[in-house]
Order: C-alpha cells, then sequence, then structure tokens
C-alpha cells in the first residue's frame, strides 16, 4: 500500500513511517496549499491512501461521491508525534481493508 500524507500530518511523522518501510509521501511533494479536491485527484493519480486529520474529506467522499484510493481520517488531538505514528500503525496491522474504503483512527 502507498500513502500520501496531507499537509496537517507532520514531516516527523512522515519520516518516522518512511523509517519503517512504509511508502508514504507528503501532498507537500506534489503542491503547497491546494485544495482538499486537488489533494483527493493526487492520491488518486498516484495510486495512494489518503490520511488526515481533516473531516472535510468525508463531505468530499460521502455527500459529494468523489472517488477515492481511501481514506484514513485520524479523528483525535495528537498530543505527539509518537502517538500519531502508534495508531497509524495500529490501523495498518489490523488488516483492515483500506484500499476503496473511508476509515477512522
Amino acid at each position: 500500500m502507498k500513502f500520501l500524507a496531507d499537509e496537517n500530518i507532520s514531516t516527523k511523522v512522515v519520516n518516522a513511517l518512511r523509517n519503517k518501510g512504509i511508502d508514504i509521501k507528503p501532498v507537500k511533494e506534489f503542491a503547497s496549499s491546494v485544495s482538499d479536491e486537488t489533494v483527493l485527484e493526487i492520491a488518486n493519480k498516484q495510486n495512494r491512501i489518503l490520511i488526515t486529520f481533516d473531516n472535510d474529506f468525508a463531505e468530499l467522499v460521502f455527500r459529494r461521491k468523489i472517488k477515492v484510493q481511501g481514506v484514513i481520517l485520524l479523528k483525535f488531538v495528537p498530543k505527539s508525534t509518537q502517538q500519531i505514528l502508534e495508531i497509524i500503525i495500529t490501523v495498518l496491522a489490523t488488516q483492515t481493508k483500506i484500499e476503496g474504503h473511508f476509515i477512522t483512527g
């Protein structure tokens, strides 16, 4: 699986996930300050699952029916980079089908 980190996912988290062998790129590598629709376009073109803290993606996926490779919406107030990493790794370890789905963590 390949992932795209939204702008609200820190570089520290991206680098730590890369160090664990996860194929993840920050949206900042493709564009800066872009719309949520553009973020989803990038994710789709790159065949990447989006990881984000932004609830607006639920609106785009469920109400506007925008196609996605998959979304992991993190719904908590992070206390540390380590906490974010632990939750993402826990979600990935569950072996839940993420491709084509919208899941919350």
